[in-house]
């Protein structure tokens, strides 16, 4: 299994009933993954970085070599869609659980792909899919097509190296970030050029082809909830789908694939205009994937089937296991992926140990995922750390299973996109299936709007201070057996409410402390929230973690992670007036646009740190000159890292 994470636990899920022995790879951060643990081998490929390790084919070959292995199946993502990878199983007389390489370079690559459907009747959208990849030719035929426009890379998908031009005086510079991202997530920087549709709902429809010239569909999916072209929210089959469009897409889907002689899993995409599905709705091909999708368990929910067995299958020279007149749907299926990122922050991808993981599974619930409590979440891959499917007997019912199991979900460590993924199935729009791909774009603020309240400060606040009193006096709150154990801010006089810096989420706050005979009693200064030795019943389920200096608040489905201070010598070098440029997150510099000497304006860029496949550009706060660069471009970094210095009012204002 050429691959990591949820997907290959997936796949090892499906080999296991199958009685099929599987292979583990993992690079050095995955060392105690998962997958490792759940594989009945498992071979060691390289560092971390993903250039160093999933992204090797001739490592990936080897370890199938070295373990016997009679096949590869390469999951979603890294060399799924690298024609590279079945043609070196081909040279090794190893099995390509995927399409032939032929197939994937017609219809893995987006230009490509687009010249096959156009050949073949289906309808696409307007834009330019030519080998020509200079500025000049791609800002030409931008402005032929005309503004609004979308860059996207032509091989991988996931949203990766796909930018929107609004205008042309920022095609250069978002042409230069979507093509730096595509090489690399996907090792090739080429791009197609392509007008935006208006409104658009994105539907998928799922095809399966074998090595006796059968394809089929496995009816639609609907992907249209997506923050920054990445799919967020998932169903199927898609709300408000008319059956003459959705046999119009289907067929269109087929033809397709069958004009390749596609073998295995794929997924041929669509744009329908105006964001309903209506039997005259215009609709266009954009781009096939030929791999299985992270989405295919909503599929499978529908239908009843396994799509990864399916895929086993057909590589070993079976038939495909139905034809198309016995494959059905019933019911409603829908998948969110859960990911480690904090939306309060601009989905600020989030690592580090994930001090306790868990999501409750019942009637009608799934849960896919690679992660544990005690693992680490590195900067190194996708910030999805898990994906939680729900069906029930219709859409409703669906939505409600996939609630329940957001509202019982503990993340304590890394922030998670927890609040913001039940904000969006609570929408009213979403309700209703009044849904295009800006929809989150457009309800933004109230979906990310969850701060840290002060019912979770107070709380966190008292469990350190509880945690401290108990490593102080040997025992929890009360009277310890020498006065002189106690750790009750004892003082002459009159107690008083004593004022006690945390740190909140990254920010110093203040909070009220006032001790007694029975404990303290923590208050907030603004709206009195209190938390004493005799707490009453909180208004929702408060569950607290502790590790170490840190306190892990789970409150109305969001972490607060309440700390307590410490002193960080290199601070002394960041005077506050924005002269001190740092890393927003553990990462790798992907570009450094200055030198020591280099003159920048106020919010011209300094320098962009990857992490988890998302660019973070990094720009002057004020004018002035670049004194120190102590990073270089490819070096791992940590939060808060120096990434220069300036001198302020040197430079243009």
């Amino acid at each position: 299994i050429a691959n990591r994470g949820e997907i290959a636990r997936r796949i090892i899920r499906t080999a296991d009933r199958m009685g099929i022995a599987t292979v583990a790879v993992y690079s050095d951060a995955d060392a105690k993954a998962l997958h490792v643990r759940d594989a009945d081998e498992a071979v060691h490929i390289g560092a971390s970085p993903a250039t160093e390790s999933y992204l090797r084919i001739d490592k990936i070959i080897a370890a199938a070599k070295a373990t016997g292995a009679d096949a590869i199946h390469p999951g979603y993502g890294f060399l799924s869609e690298n024609a590279d990878l079945p043609e070196a199983c081909v040279k090794a007389g190893i099995t390509f659980i995927g399409p032939r390489a032929e197939a994937m370079r017609a219809l893995g690559g987006k230009a490509a792909a687009k010249e096959i459907a156009i050949k073949a009747g289906v309808p696409v959208v307007p834009g330019y899919q030519g080998k020509a990849q200079d500025l000049a030719t791609l800002k030409k035929e931008s402005k032929r097509i005309g503004y609004p426009v979308m860059i996207k890379a032509v091989a991988g998908g996931g949203g990766r190296g796909m930018r929107l031009v609004e205008k042309e005086a920022d095609f250069s510079e978002l042409l230069d970030s979507a093509k730096r991202e595509a090489l690399s997530a996907f090792g090739n920087p080429d791009v197609l050029i392509e007008k935006v549709v208006v409104a658009p709902r994105h539907i998928e429809v799922q095809v399966f082809g074998d090595t006796h010239g059968h394809v089929v569909h496995l009816f639609e999916r609907d992907c249209t909830l997506q923050r920054r072209n990445q799919k967020v929210i998932e169903e199927a089959p898609a709300p408000g789908m008319s059956d003459a469009l959705r046999a119009k897409m289907c067929d269109a889907a087929v033809k397709l694939a069958t004009s390749v002689n596609y073998e295995g899993a794929g997924t041929v995409e669509f744009l329908v205009e105006g964001g309903v599905l209506s039997a005259d709705a215009p609709w266009y091909f954009i781009e096939m994937n030929t791999r299985l999708q992270v989405e295919h368990p909503v599929t499978e929910e529908i239908t009843g089937l396994d799509l990864v067995e399916w895929q086993f299958r057909v590589a070993a020279g079976e038939k495909l296991p139905l034809a198309q007149n016995a494959i059905t749907m019933s019911g409603h299926a829908i998948e969110v992926r859960l990911c480690a990122e904090d939306p309060a922050k601009g989905f600020m991808p989030s690592v580090g140990r994930i001090e306790y993981f868990e999501v409750p599974v019942g009637d009608g619930q799934r849960l896919e995922t690679g992660v544990r409590s005690g693992d680490e979440v590195s900067p190194f891959y996708d910030s999805m750390i898990a994906k939680l499917i729900a069906t029930g007997v219709d859409r409703t019912t669906a939505i409600n299973r996939v609630l329940a199991m957001l509202d019982g979900a503990t993340i304590a460590g890394p922030q998670s996109n927890t609040a913001f993924l039940a904000a969006l199935l609570e929408l009213g729009d979403f309700a209703m299936a009044r849904i295009d791909t800006g929809l989150i774009a457009r309800e933004i603020v109230p979906v990310t709007r969850n701060a840290s309240g002060s019912e979770a400060i107070v709380k966190g606040a008292h469990a350190l201070l509880e945690a401290r009193w108990r490593k102080c006096s040997g025992n929890s709150f009360g009277r310890a057996a020498d006065p002189w154990g106690e750790c009750d801010g004892f003082q002459l006089g009159m107690q008083r409410t004593m004022p006690m810096i945390f740190v909140v989420d990254g920010e110093s706050t203040q909070v009220g402390v006032r001790w007694a005979d029975g404990g303290c009693l923590v208050s907030h200064p603004i709206d009195r929230a209190e938390v004493g030795p005799y707490p009453p019943p909180a208004k929702y389920p408060i569950n607290v973690h502790l590790s170490g200096r840190d306190a892990f608040v789970m409150l109305d489905r969001r972490q607060t992670r309440v700390s307590w201070p410490s002193y960080d010598p290199t601070e002394i070098e960041d005077a506050g007036d924005g002269t001190t440029i740092r890393a927003p997150i553990n990462g790798r510099v992907a570009k450094l646009f200055v030198t020591p000497g280099t003159v920048v304006k106020k919010g011209e860029r300094v320098a962009v740190v990857e992490a988890m496949k998302m660019e973070h550009v990094l720009t002057a706060v004020v004018a002035g000159t670049i004194d120190k660069v102590p990073v270089t471009e490819g070096a791992q970094v940590t939060l808060g890292m120096m990434i220069a210095t300036l001198v302020a009012g040197n430079g243009p204002a």
